[in-house]
């Protein structure tokens, strides 16, 4: 049985499926037969989204929910689902998941399928109950699903980029298993660093400087700077205008705000100034960002 609720798609969304003879290609070719990705999507405000199998799916399915919230069972044991993160069905388990109805998931998902893919998932402890994934790997695992998402839409049937998107994927999982069984110490900085970009995020239509978010997290400057490179790779204001421009391109996506409404929500009174930052770290400018088809 193989059933959902919402048989249309969603606004925005992306979804890639490799078609059978292809996925028979990456079963049997020595770089991809232990581990490869057959499909995946991205479904953004996914309202009455909704999946039951009852003999379970012959790939282990990945569902990291990045904003609202949904729901996972497997085996008859239902776990909650929220931002931030990652919960993985394993083949062969019956189950059902769907998005909330108050507060409806967006989330990033993919198959796994391969000779080593259980081996990993049980390796890592990913399976099961849903784990959080670690603030400083959030950015990290958005970035590389959206490269890997690209790379197989613009060449699905190109082994080389297969042989990629199946070893960037492993590995963004295996980091994240790493980062969920840390030690007391590691909690602390991740609880530090959770206090940072929560204040980021709650003002993201503003300005926040270094002594103002250090005063915040009760951290000092140099140790809110060291943090931030350790966990994240970049400074915390650089980190900052990240996620501004990531809230950026959902608007671009997802809403018919001018690119001046869009500048003023992210904080910039200036939207040449905007448009030149947005360039810079996202690689477009807004306009192009806005006119390449998604989905």
């Amino acid at each position: 049985m193989d059933t959902i609720q919402k048989k249309e798609g969603f606004p925005e969304e992306k979804l890639f499926v490799a078609p059978e003879y292809l996925a028979e290609e990456l079963a049997a070719f020595e770089l991809t037969r232990n581990l490869y990705v057959s499909d995946i999507g991205y479904f953004p405000h996914a309202r009455h989204h909704y999946r039951e199998r009852s003999d379970g799916c012959d790939a282990h399915i990945v569902i990291y929910c990045a904003e609202g919230a949904g729901w996972v069972e497997q085996d008859g044991k239902m776990s909650p689902l929220s931002e931030r993160q990652l919960a993985v069905v394993p083949a062969g388990t019956p189950h059902r998941y769907g998005a909330s109805e108050d507060k409806p998931w967006s989330i990033y998902w993919f198959h796994l399928r391969g000779e080593q893919a259980a081996a990993l998932l049980r390796l890592y402890n990913l399976g099961g109950v849903p784990v959080t994934v670690p603030i400083g790997l959030q950015a990290h695992f958005l970035e590389s699903f959206e490269r890997c998402y690209g790379l197989l839409a613009d060449k699905p049937y190109s082994l080389p980029v297969q042989v990629h998107v199946s070893q960037t994927l492993g590995q963004l999982l295996g980091a994240i298993g790493l980062g969920t069984g840390g030690t007391s110490r590691h909690r602390k900085r991740e609880e530090d660093l959770e206090r940072a970009t929560r204040y980021m995020n709650d003002h993201l239509h503003a300005t926040i400087t270094l002594p103002r978010l250090a005063a915040h997290t009760g951290l000092s400057r140099q140790h809110l700077i060291y943090l931030f490179k350790q966990e994240t790779g970049f400074p915390p204001i650089d980190y900052y205008l990240r996620l501004k421009m990531q809230r950026a391109g959902q608007l671009l996506s997802l809403t018919g705000m001018s690119i001046k409404e869009i500048a003023a929500d992210v904080g910039f009174a200036d939207p040449y100034y905007f448009s030149r930052m947005f360039k810079k770290l996202m690689g477009v400018s807004p306009s192009e960002y806005r006119s390449v088809p998604k989905g």
